[in-house]
């Protein structure tokens, strides 16, 4: 049976630009938030779970007839994205903003692997090539936070890593959106990461904690940024950002994810004022992004219609 071609519109794809935005402010939180990676994620997924849970079960009276296995798969991707997310956190705690988001950089570069592995369809030559042109875009614009200091290059495997696992779960709901509602999925993913944060803490405070003890005492001041994150950053972007899923290829999207970095770095320069920063380089490498993310429709109208012509 041929695959189901995705026909986003113009909408769509501005409101994916919307949720990156908001993804772009994640890294920023990941600063602001004086708990350590893991116990983000915890609260995270915690809060999401719940509010979505509330949502659906308590207001509006859904109840989901998915049936077991599916629940059972949708739990264990939220595991990789409890991972995706501890990663993306180290990686800003070890290092900072910029180094982590050069390692997310690579997320399309994955997918363009991934996603015809998942599909049964073949590579497509130019989808590595964007990958690898934003990869460079990424690179001119961090230039200037090139160091031999240790902690960017654990930074850097970290968020490599993050990447990695991110394009894996983007990759498993472009199928599963296609199949359940979004809310179904992003209910049963955090609520699966939730539970594996959860029960990875006797192990984290064994041999990975540098104090060998939880905080799980967030300040009043680390709550608030860690509502936004969960209600914001979370409950409202991950749900929308699967049901876009429904209309646009999950390349289409990890490739606008890319611009994640750009409006990371913008936002920091507001709110931190580091207007310094922003030297020719982050335009240069600013301009490669952009034209890459311009050109992908323009390559993926050129093999339809050349696959109709055919």
């Amino acid at each position: 049976m041929a695959e189901k071609e995705l026909k986003g519109s113009l909408k769509d794809y501005l409101h994916m630009h919307f949720i990156v935005l908001l993804w772009g402010f994640t890294a920023i939180l990941g600063k602001l938030i004086s708990i350590p990676a893991l116990e983000m994620v915890f609260f995270r997924t915690l809060i999401a779970s719940i509010t979505i849970g509330l949502w659906l079960y308590v207001w509006q009276k859904r109840r989901f007839n998915i049936g077991m296995p599916a629940i059972a798969t949708l739990g264990l991707t939220g595991i990789i994205i409890a991972l995706h997310w501890i990663f993306f956190f180290g990686a800003v705690k070890v290092a900072n903003v910029s180094i982590c988001l050069v390692g997310m950089s690579t997320t399309s570069l994955w997918t363009a692997f991934l996603e015809p592995l998942f599909k049964k369809k073949k590579i497509q030559i130019y989808e590595v090539l964007l990958g690898i042109v934003i990869i460079f875009g990424l690179y001119v614009i961090f230039t200037f936070e090139a160091s031999s200091n240790s902690d960017y290059f654990i930074g850097l495997l970290m968020a490599l890593f993050s990447a990695f696992l991110g394009a894996l779960f983007s990759t498993m709901n472009g199928n599963f959106a296609l199949r359940y509602d979004h809310w179904e999925i992003s209910f049963f993913e955090l609520t699966g990461a939730f539970i594996a944060c959860a029960l990875f803490f006797p192990f984290y405070t064994e041999f990975l904690s540098p104090t060998g003890e939880l905080n799980l005492l967030p300040t009043l001041e680390d709550w608030g940024w860690l509502l936004i994150l969960a209600w914001v950053c979370t409950v409202y972007a991950f749900a929308a950002s699967v049901e876009l899923l429904k209309r646009i290829t999950v390349f289409a999207s990890n490739l606008i994810v890319n611009l994640e970095p750009v409006y990371g770095i913008v936002l920091a320069a507001l709110i931190f004022k580091e207007y310094e920063n922003l030297d020719d380089s982050f335009y240069y490498g600013t301009l490669i992004i952009l034209m890459a993310v311009i050109s992908y429709p323009i390559f993926e109208r050129w093999r339809k219609r050349r696959k109709h012509n055919f």
